[in-house]
């Protein structure tokens, strides 16, 4: 496993403009929806010296959903989802990192949507770090992690007439986030 360079340590910032937090489920049994959070927020503290130490938050506004499709998005808003008025952020809060490979990590932390908190455990691959146009140090990451919305509350279905729900109960959520180095 390669060492991580010290000088990565400190903060990094989500760009917000180049980082998508989404998620897949399956409609009627046959075919994915996916879409995204549009409003992404989040900052690491990297400590490359003990990467266990690294401390990762993430925010996501429920009211920027977008699936591509109006009606669906503010169904998602209602009470029958995500009831967006009471519980406007989706939030993960990573408290653990391990480096299970040259540019793979598990984040463990606590994952709360619509009020309910549940731990869980998050793969991510660095895909690179690069100085930018502006100079900046930046780091890509990519992920993905299956849930069961059923667990955070997110209960709403219909039974369809030769079997299965409507909307699938297990979701797989998409990672793809760039991070600036401040200073």
């Amino acid at each position: 496993m390669t060492e991580l360079d010290s000088s990565l340590s400190g903060i990094w910032n989500l760009d917000p403009t180049h980082s998508r937090v989404g998620f897949q489920a399956r409609h009627a049994m046959v075919t994915k929806v996916r879409g995204a959070f549009n409003d992404v927020q989040g900052q690491f503290d990297f400590d490359a010296n003990d990467i266990s130490k690294t401390k990762v938050e993430l925010k996501v506004r429920v009211e920027s959903i977008d699936t591509r499709n109006a009606d669906r998005d503010n169904h998602l808003r209602t009470n029958d989802f995500f009831d967006a008025p009471t519980h406007p952020y989706i939030t993960f809060v990573g408290n653990n990192v391990d480096q299970v490979d040259e540019n793979s990590f598990i984040i463990s932390g606590d994952l709360t949507i619509r009020g309910v908190t549940k731990p869980i455990t998050v793969p991510l691959e660095l895909t690179g770090i690069q100085k930018d146009q502006n100079g900046d140090m930046r780091a890509g990451f990519e992920g993905s992690r299956r849930i069961d919305r059923r667990d955070y509350g997110l209960e709403w279905n219909v039974p369809l007439d030769q079997g299965g729900v409507l909307v699938s109960e297990r979701i797989s959520l998409e990672f793809e986030l760039s991070a600036v180095k401040q200073g």
